[in-house]
């Protein structure tokens, strides 16, 4: 007798019934129904009042969870539940979709970040800006203040759409290919609100950008556009699915498509409905478009896809590949003559009174457009005078002119404050740095340098020229400490893939300085000219990568 397949819950095939406790939450009462119970309920009658079913999952789609405790080290990740882990403080996630963003708006977020976030703020590699230390009691009033400036929380996580990234140059940039915004506001005004895209199997990640310089991590989203000019229909979009990290990480694949810039929404859309109705939801940790996309190949993608859309979908070109740089840092010509200037605040992290001191320094240089960006810069848009304003921003604690290792350092929120963190990251890369830099000076070639707490990836490890993994390792007195395993000669763009592991190598959080400094100099002994950090990684013997 041949045995039943198990279902998936995928919902066009196995039906609707919720198959573990996340899936009956989000079908009892939708995510964004917490939002007036924090309003009417929980920030009159305080933390201990919350549903444990608002706590987590609901109070996601509102863009909040719970941080982690301060005393519990990272042995005890894994070890204790939930509930254990989390403090009575919520980290919180202001969606600045595109990246767009005002000196009046970083002023208000400095402001709450000052009076309600003990003047914690970090920009992220997804364009956003998170605060730490948010009490219940002060959620609606720091809503209000967002609301009155344009920005909100609203579907900064849970099974949602995130953030739509875009490029920061979108519409000014001198080498553009397709301005996106037209495209990324609709999706975010029409699109977003719209219920039948919130409860989705788990988080869908997507970009837009028509730069060169392919500036959005195309290769590790769910879904991205990407500029290219067709031969015969000129200037659009090349597609991208089923790209992400984490512990099963995979490169997305092309569609093999080009859509032009008006269709971008629709097909936007018809690819969220397809994992909405497709994704797998019974079990967490294959709830991600990659898996659908893994199983069913992309020829039978783009042939649902085209269902969905009704139409068929026209073949095109594929982008060529961005050998340089994608950041944005320096200074560059706009399209009307006047110039973008891109700085970097190490590791992405900042301050309440940065970001007001950043306001005040964007309006008296005249600056009404600030961009955030997915490698944690700050751009300054229709500049006329970059050098007096590159002076004013250093000034203040951005680099205009960083080394390569402030320059391409990237960590995640780590043992601080998240649950699932392993290690300290987000200090140990600032202090990282600051190490190199004094020890090394620089670099004349571009290095990747990502710390990330645990398995996750959200500083993506697996793509990074030297990845940190944190975990618990065993030091040589039998002590549990914190420790990472190493991931070199990752890289996205040119050549994209994972690189390689070091085989049974670990390094003690302490030893990270000494780990880094020894592999580069080994690096700088044997690199052939002209030759790039990961093309020697791939090619060194292991011994000298230990």
């Amino acid at each position: 007798m041949t045995q039943a397949k198990r279902s998936n819950g995928q919902w066009l095939i196995d039906g609707t019934a919720p198959l573990n406790h996340p899936e009956e939450v989000k079908q009892a009462d939708p995510g964004l129904s917490v939002k007036q119970r924090i309003i009417d309920i929980y920030s009159k009658q305080g933390y201990d009042s919350i549903d444990e079913d608002d706590l987590a999952p609901r109070m996601k789609w509102v863009g909040i969870y719970t941080q982690r405790r301060q005393d519990l080290g990272g042995e005890l990740t894994g070890q204790l539940s939930d509930t254990e882990l989390s403090d009575k403080f919520f980290m919180m996630r202001i969606r600045f979709d595109g990246g767009i963003a005002t000196p009046e708006q970083f002023r208000t977020v400095g402001e709450i970040s000052q009076e309600f976030a003990r003047s914690t703020a970090d920009f992220t590699d997804r364009q956003n800006i998170q605060l730490h230390w948010i009490q219940i009691e002060n959620v609606p009033e720091i809503w209000d203040r967002l609301d009155s400036v344009g920005l909100s929380t609203l579907l900064g996580c849970g099974d949602v759409p995130r953030i739509i990234l875009g490029s920061p140059v979108a519409g000014i940039a001198a080498d553009e290919i397709i301005d996106a915004t037209p495209a990324i506001k609709k999706i975010q005004e029409e699109l977003l609100p719209n219920p039948e895209f919130h409860n989705l199997p788990r988080k869908f990640k997507s970009a837009i950008s028509g730069s060169p310089r392919q500036d959005v991590t195309h290769e590790i989203q769910d879904l991205a556009f990407v500029g290219v000019t067709h031969p015969e229909h000129g200037p659009g979009f090349d597609v991208f699915v089923g790209g992400g990290l984490s512990t099963n990480p995979m490169i997305a694949q092309r569609l093999g498509v080009w859509v032009p810039l008006a269709d971008v929404p629709d097909v936007w859309a018809s690819v969220v409905r397809i994992f909405r109705d497709y994704g797998y939801r019974r079990l967490r940790g294959r709830a991600r478009l990659k898996f659908l996309v893994a199983e069913w190949g992309i020829e039978k993608f783009r042939s649902v896809l085209e269902e969905y859309l009704g139409h068929a979908l026209i073949d095109g070109p594929a982008a060529p590949i961005a050998p340089a740089y994608r950041d944005h840092l320096g200074v560059h010509p706009q399209q009307d003559g006047k110039f973008y200037v891109g700085v970097k605040p190490t590791v992405g992290h900042t301050t309440g009174e940065q970001l007001v001191a950043i306001a005040e320094v964007a309006e008296r240089h005249g600056v009404s457009r600030i961009r955030t960006t997915v490698d944690k810069e700050l751009l300054f848009l229709d500049v006329t005078d970059p050098e007096a304003l590159q002076r004013d921003l250093d000034a203040i604690g951005l680099y205009s002119n960083p080394s390569e290792f402030r320059r391409g350092i990237v960590s995640c929120t780590g043992l601080e404050f998240c649950k699932l963190a392993h290690a300290t990251t987000k200090a140990r890369a600032i202090g990282l740095v600051d190490e190199l830099e004094e020890r090394i000076g620089d670099l004349d070639v571009p290095i990747k340098i990502s710390l990330n707490g645990c398995p996750n990836s959200c500083a993506r490890t697996q793509v990074a020229d030297i990845g940190f993994k944190g975990q618990t390792v065993t030091d040589a007195d039998g002590n549990r400490v914190e420790g990472f395993q190493v991931h070199l000669g990752g890289a996205l763009g040119l050549d994209p893939g994972f690189g390689r592991k070091v085989r049974a190598h670990k390094v003690l959080a302490t030893e990270v300085g000494d780990y880094v400094f020894r592999l580069v100099n080994n690096f700088k002994e044997q690199r052939t000219e002209g030759e790039q950090f990961r093309d020697w990684v791939l090619r060194a013997d292991e011994e000298v990568l230990r």
